[in-house]
């Protein structure tokens, strides 16, 4: 059985991790860097570093603060923002990313995801999708959540997946931040149009809500930020709970303590 995993989240805007609640009254909560060491210990399984405001502001990532990050952790690390060309792909991976999202810039630039695909490998392109309901309907946003596409979120997944992303992140405007539980309902409609591994995002509060979104199929990983941030749930403690529940995890002797 292949093992779940569990993904810090950090927001990062000038140069600080930040959250808010469904993209709006974003606070800030720590240093990117001390963060990232002290997931790297907690035995997060990945981690995600987005600088949230790079595609509104129409700049480039923040290489420097991602290269102190890289420098710190021994697990995976996929890195967001401002990624709107193959050259954007190549600096992020230099600064030590081993996977790259891509958001807005795939939206304005729909080759782009098969373009990178070709020249790194489908493992290392990452489709991220804030998703939120408008009309009834899931629709694509685009800069930070900020601009209504207009697209369908579900012809979207599937659109980018034929064209190579070997994994999906979905991002639920509707649920960011509110720790009510994950979208089951959009995730699970994702999964039926998009068969790689998905990255639910945005919900979560509890442990629970975990073991909820891995009994739904097609749920590869758990990503959240403020929950874990704020230690209401200690990653270790909940990847034990997990494996309680009979979900496969990935623990080490050095997480049983």
């Amino acid at each position: 059985m292949i093992t779940k995993r569990i993904i810090p989240c950090l927001d990062v805007r000038a140069g600080r991790v930040v959250k808010g609640v469904n993209f709006e009254g974003v606070r800030d909560m720590a240093d990117p860097v001390e963060m990232a060491r002290f997931y790297n210990e907690e035995g997060a399984d990945e981690l995600v570093f987005y600088d949230i405001t790079a595609s509104a502001e129409e700049r480039g990532l923040f290489t420097d603060i991602l290269k102190r990050v890289a420098k710190e952790i021994f697990i995976p690390l996929t890195v967001g923002g401002g990624i709107n060309s193959l050259e954007d792909f190549d600096r992020v991976l230099k600064c030590g990313a081993d996977k790259v999202s891509v958001n807005t810039g795939a939206i304005r630039t729909p080759g782009l995801i098969g373009q990178a695909a070709k020249r790194y490998g489908d493992q290392c392109v990452v489709l991220s999708m804030d998703v939120k309901r408008v009309d009834g309907k899931f629709h694509v946003f685009a800069k930070g959540g900020r601009v209504d596409t207009g697209i369908d979120a579900l012809e979207w997944a599937h659109q980018g997946v034929d064209s190579g992303a070997g994994e999906l992140v979905i991002n639920s405007i509707d649920t960011d931040g509110v720790k009510n539980g994950f979208d089951l309902e959009l995730l699970d409609a994702i999964a039926k149009v998009a068969q790689v591994p998905i990255v639910a995002s945005g919900g979560a509060g509890m442990m629970g809500h975990f073991a909820e979104l891995f009994s739904h199929k097609g749920m590869d990983a758990g990503l959240a930020a403020s929950i874990f941030h704020t230690r209401q749930v200690k990653i270790r403690a909940l990847k034990q709970y997990l494996q309680q529940q009979g979900i496969q995890m990935r623990i080490t002797g050095e997480e049983m303590k």
